[in-house]
Order: structure tokens, then sequence, then C-alpha cells
């Protein structure tokens, strides 16, 4: 599935071309991605409605002594691997033993794919934000109660919502979001991706201390922000999905 739409669409194609030779990333790292994009969309079915995916931790005690601070966490899971496999794990081994998990995600323009996906995240452990002024107060609610939060941190926000900061040395739109809450809360960040195992056999999530920043203005901490996820994106750079026009415009707000 990958593959086809790789080979078929142009303007994916170009779009993923475009972004790998911006980080400088060699080919036996990317080419694996292609076909990774279509296992994104082709477990989804399994990942939202079926029993539970086999997953596991690489680094367990990363979360445990983030949490132990008692100040929750922001989660940042970029468009690595399973950003949905490793939202259910979390929730499984830390959200339904006193951690909730509260995802924010973009309603979709189709109110039965919306009510899907919805129903999907709220599970044991976790619960869902829309990306809406009501979902922003009720991410800042759960981090000041000590729980954490999820976001996609490498996603194009609306116009309004974020800042142009560098990412793989070109300035992208980077929402503000993940900066301002951390600031406001005190909340420490923590990177996670979700490995997608070969045949099948499930999943493995790693845990990476994220940036503390503290003191740094909107747009510092935005740079920072970026600057740390490209380690994350380079370990990970045979899972990424490199075909999401990351450079691209922001849109109107509605």
């Amino acid at each position: 599935m990958g593959w086809l739409i790789f080979l078929l669409s142009p303007s994916y194609r170009r779009h993923f071309l475009l972004q790998v030779r911006q980080a400088q990333v060699g080919w036996r790292q990317w080419l694996p991605a292609v076909g990774h994009s279509g296992k994104l969309v082709a477990e989804l079915p399994r990942i939202w409605l079926g029993k539970p995916v086999p997953a596991r931790w690489a680094n367990p005690e990363v979360v445990q002594q983030t949490l132990q601070q008692g100040l929750g966490a922001v989660l940042l899971t970029p468009h690595c691997g399973s950003f949905e496999a490793t939202a259910q794990l979390y929730a499984r081994d830390f959200g339904v033993v006193g951690n909730p998990l509260t995802v924010l995600f973009r309603p979709s323009r189709q109110a039965v794919l919306t009510d899907i996906v919805s129903q999907s995240r709220q599970r044991p452990g976790m619960r869902t934000a829309p990306t809406s002024l009501a979902g922003v107060k009720q991410l800042i609610k759960a981090l000041r109660a000590g729980e954490s939060v999820g976001i996609l941190p490498d996603q194009v926000p609306p116009q309004g919502q974020g800042v142009w900061a560098p990412l793989f040395g070109r300035d992208a739109y980077t929402m503000t979001l993940a900066a301002r809450m951390a600031a406001q809360t005190g909340a420490p960040m923590l990177w996670l991706w979700g490995e997608r195992l070969p045949w099948g056999r499930g999943f493995v999530v790693h845990a990476i201390p994220g940036p503390n920043l503290a003191g740094l203005d909107v747009q510092e901490a935005c740079g920072v922000l970026n600057a740390s996820m490209e380690p994350v994106v380079r370990q990970a750079a045979s899972q990424y999905l490199w075909g999401y026009n990351r450079y691209k415009q922001p849109r109107d707000q509605a």
C-alpha cells in the first residue's frame, strides 16, 4: 500500500524525497519508510477496533522516573512507527494505575470517522481532547492534576497557533501548544515512539527524555523542541512518515 501511494502520487513522492534530503537521511534508512507508511494505515482497524496489540517498553524506567516527579508529563509522539499503539501501551501500563493520559486529536470532517477515532481512544487510562479551546483547557487541567497529555508535535497547526522554527535546517511552522503547556504547569517532557516489529509481532515503545524549556520564550522553546526531535526522527528514520508535508504553509483557522 505504501509503495503504491509512493509510485502513483507525484506530490506525495516529491514531499517524501524533499524531506529525507532536507534531513540528510541516507537511502538505506528511508527506503523502508515507504512501506511502513502503508502499514501505518493498514493496521489502524485492528488498533482502533480489535483486541489490544502486542506491545512492550524498551526502557520503562525512563517513564517511571519522569512520573515520579508528580508533575504529570507532556508526552511527545512524532509521526514515527505507531503513535496509536504508543498511547495505548502508556494507558495500559501507567494510565490505569494513577496517571491517566489525555490525547489531543483533530476531529475528522467525516462525523462517522470522528466517532470511530474518539471511541477507539476512550480506553481505560486514556481520554481524548479535541483541537479546540475547550480541548486545550482540558489538557492544562489534566497536567495541573498531575496527569499526562499526549501530542503529535510535528503536525502543522492552523495559522496563529504556531511559530516558524528551524527543523533540519529549514523553518517549519511549529505548534506552540506543547511548549506553552510545559511552561505553565512545569510538567516534564518525554519523547515516545512505537517501533513496529516485523511480521506483525507488535511494537516496542522507546522513551527519550525531552528538553527543559524553563526560562525560554515561545520562539526559543519551539526551536529547542524541534532540535530535540531531530535525533528522535533520525533514530526512527526507517519508520517516519516522511510523506507528510511538514514544511507546508499553515491553513487558516475555521
